[in-house]
């Protein structure tokens, strides 16, 4: 008979923890939830003070059923699910659909999947949280009511398929936004002025010009009280500086420390994820929670890191004794601290668990690397040199700044010299965005002193011009989310994904663009339900939810504050909300026929222009030829495609002899026929190897989301598909008439598709520094 039950939620986290418990506990997995809303019905009875209904997932019964038998027999039930509302939520229906009435169920929480931690929540056991419940159920009742709400509304007046959710459609505006600064965004000229300078020692350096006329001028974006904003003014002050006599005005030197960063939190570790190792938010996920549920070194099962959802930077105490030890064993003396580095919170940060750290710092990458794939080991590396580093002592280095005076002008120039590398010898800090026009401090500058004239080298002048912000991508989409308060890091991955799945935005070349129809949804949903679309809004929806998990105010009455505002604007909605399908949204552009209002209408191939008066009047015009001055409607110039489709050099179209062109569609860029619509030749890429199926041409294909991929041109007699390229080059191993190469931001992999071969070779790749 078995004595205890340990439920837990995957199959890989439950074949950790049985090697450790023995013989006296079965662990089985509850495949993650057991019940939820039902997908079919809103799920919820809002008369009936927000009541959930909740049933048991279809595709769990049989889970259910293995778990209930179990349970039976078990003396006492410990729920271990993951340290979080989700992980609490899980507990909680296990309790309620699986464990008998009055058998013995506790719940055991911890950090770190190792023997040690294991062990020590089992012998100190607690109840389920039903703040933290009833937290997690009322973010669920929330996102149900307005995804299944306002989604048939867009059904009904937009298009099919698609959704909104209350804080994925926050997320879009956010990009979308982004997208209308860009384009109202004025760019200004300016010119700036660099001189190469050289002192009576070498080496020579480099100098700014930062003054004129006791002013300080534009550099970059940053406003300033003076801009050298025209040629004529540029050439009279570079004539000036050529002619003028460099003197040293000022020197000014300071020491400087940096302090290591500390180890990550669950955004952070996205961030970081994005910008070292090219990693997309899900995918970091992923992996770390591969890391988190435990590999097997030498026959020793082991969970590598700590809890991966969490935005507290907190390190046990025993944490920090061995870390404290690794570092005094494994570096000069210098590089310890005399005490243990403590980390300020974040403000709003919840302390439940610790910040994501090894399990075991002295399981250093190398000593994992054996038992983990290429990603994983990149992953781990990241994760235990941050926490390796944030201990470490400070980064030390000398800066000096030169003032140098110039006719009417003041140059600077800066140097700085690492004196100590402290923890940089380990991690790279991240890396500040700056301004592509300011210059970074050089190394070390020559030994001047005050009076001394330099001799000028060279000037170098430059015409600049002001730049919009830049365009989100998922590392700068995170920071914004977590800064604004949107969401919990531990959904980010799912947010963006969702508005990528429903074509709302796209990637091009990593960073996200508002498509047609997110510009569109996005117009709509603000003016309908503007609090519900309100940045502000959201953020203190979560400190709601946060009162709910500390116990100072209910789940229910959270919802039903937030449903009286809601259910008002949902009634407007269907009422006003215009139908893009038959009026559409009135413009303020004029029918080029008649000059009855126009509307943007959604169609079969996206959104056009058309004329009110239809059918009398069948004036229809796409959106992207309407000329953006004509508007001052910025979701209509969010839509115009301001450039001319551009002409391909060097490409004739084979039918009719015109030139091709690069256009966009909803799907990404093509070549086309110019004289379309006369002549339809669209230009399909090829690759430069016969398919290895039936040696027909393989060709580059795009998927409905946009992703490029790799097809025969025998299709659908040949079902030839891949992802990745073919090289064209044989399999050293099992001779496959093709390898494939897999290419990803840190670098290019050679590999054969072949089930049984395991051949792969890294061509190129971009890491972490060692």
């Amino acid at each position: 008979m078995t004595k205890s039950l340990v439920i837990v939620e995957s199959p890989a986290k439950a074949k950790t923890i049985n090697k450790y418990l023995g013989k006296d506990f079965k662990v089985m997995a509850s495949m993650g939830h057991v019940r939820d809303l039902p997908k079919k019905n809103l799920g919820v009875s809002i008369e009936d003070n927000f009541e959930p209904q909740y049933i048991t997932l279809p595709n769990k019964k049989n889970v259910v059923s293995d778990l209930k038998s179990e349970a039976k027999k078990a003396d006492q039930v410990f729920l271990a699910p993951d340290p979080d509302r989700e992980g609490e939520a899980i507990c909680w229906h296990l309790q309620e659909a699986v464990i008998p009435k009055g058998k013995p169920v506790h719940r055991v929480l911890f950090n770190e999947i190792t023997k040690k931690a294991v062990t020590a929540a089992i012998q100190k056991p607690l109840q389920v949280n039903m703040n933290l419940v009833d937290a997690q159920q009322a973010r669920r009742i929330l996102d149900r009511l307005v995804g299944y709400q306002i989604s048939p509304i867009l059904w009904q007046k937009v298009k099919g398929g698609i959704s909104a959710g209350r804080v994925q459609s926050v997320a879009l505006r956010m990009i979308v936004d982004r997208e209308n600064e860009i384009r109202a965004f004025v760019s200004e000229e300016y010119w700036s002025f660099l001189a190469q300078l050289e002192g009576k020692l070498p080496p020579p350096f480099k100098a700014r010009l930062v003054k004129w006329q006791d002013e300080a001028i534009r550099l970059g974006n940053k406003t300033a009280k003076r801009s050298i904003d025209n040629e004529e003014l540029a050439r009279t002050v570079e004539a000036a500086l050529k002619q003028a006599t460099f003197t040293i005005q000022d020197i000014k030197k300071k020491a400087k420390s940096q302090s290591a960063p500390p180890p990550f939190t669950t955004s952070k570790l996205q961030q970081e994820a994005s910008r070292v190792l090219g990693f997309t938010v899900s995918r970091t996920m992923t992996l770390a929670q591969k890391l988190y549920e435990g590999i097997e070194i030498d026959g020793e099962p082991i969970g590598l890191i700590t809890y991966m959802r969490t935005d507290s930077t907190r390190v046990s105490e025993e944490a920090l004794a061995q870390v404290r030890e690794y570092i005094g064993k494994n570096f000069a003396e210098p590089y310890l601290p005399e005490k243990a580095r403590y980390f300020k919170q974040n403000k709003g940060a919840q302390d439940g668990h610790e910040a994501i750290r090894p399990s075991r710092v002295d399981l250093r990458p190398e000593d994992v690397a054996p038992y983990l794939d290429r990603s994983e080991l990149r992953l781990y590396t990241l994760i235990w040199k941050r926490f390796v580093a944030s201990q470490m002592e400070a980064k030390k280095m000398n800066e000096t700044v030169l003032e140098i005076a110039a006719d009417q002008g003041i140059l600077e120039a800066k140097g700085l010299v690492t004196t100590f590398d402290g923890y940089s010898t380990l991690y790279t800090a991240d890396k500040p965005v700056q301004d592509s026009e300011s210059e970074e401090p050089t190394g070390e500058l020559p030994n001047l002193s005050v009076g001394e004239q330099l001799h000028l080298l060279e000037l170098k002048t430059e015409q600049n011009f002001t730049k919009p912000p830049a365009r989100y991508n998922e590392a700068s989409l995170v920071k914004a989310l977590e800064e604004n308060g949107i969401g919990r890091p531990s959904t980010y991955a799912t947010i963006i994904s969702t508005i990528q799945n429903r074509t709302y935005v796209e990637k091009q070349e990593g960073r996200f663009h508002p498509s047609d129809l997110g510009v569109l949804v996005t117009t709509l949903l603000v003016d309908a339900f503007p609090e519900l679309m309100d940045i502000h809004y959201t953020a203190k929806m979560e400190d709601y939810l946060d009162q709910v998990e500390r116990g100072e105010i209910t789940w229910k009455g959270l919802l039903k504050d937030f449903y009286r505002g809601f259910e008002n604007n949902l009634k407007q909605a269907e009422a006003e909300m215009p139908n893009m399908k038959r009026q559409g949204l009135v413009t303020d552009l004029p029918c080029e026929v008649c000059g009855s209002p126009t509307a943007i209408k959604n169609g079969k191939y996206g959104q056009f222009l058309s004329c009110t008066n239809y059918p009398e009047c069948t004036f229809a015009k796409r959106i992207r030829d309407i000329d953006p001055e004509t508007t001052q409607m910025s979701v209509l110039k969010s839509m115009i495609n301001k450039e001319e489709p551009q002409i391909v050099e060097g490409m004739n179209c084979p039918e009719c002899g015109g030139n091709l062109v690069k256009k966009r569609s909803k799907y990404g860029e093509f070549l086309a026929c110019s004289n379309f619509p006369t002549c339809k030749y669209i230009h399909q890429e090829k690759v430069e190897v016969p398919c290895p199926k039936c040696q027909g041409e393989i060709r580059v294909r795009k998927s409905k989301r946009g992703k490029v991929f790799y097809g025969c041109s025998n299709y659908p007699k040949c079902d030839f598909v891949s992802w990745d390229k073919p090289s064209g080059k044989p399999c050293p191993q099992c001779h496959e008439p093709t390898t494939f190469y897999k290419e990803r931001k840190q670098g290019t992999t050679q590999y054969c598709q072949k089930q049984d071969c395991n051949y792969s070779e890294q061509l190129s790749e971009v890491g972490v520094s060692d």
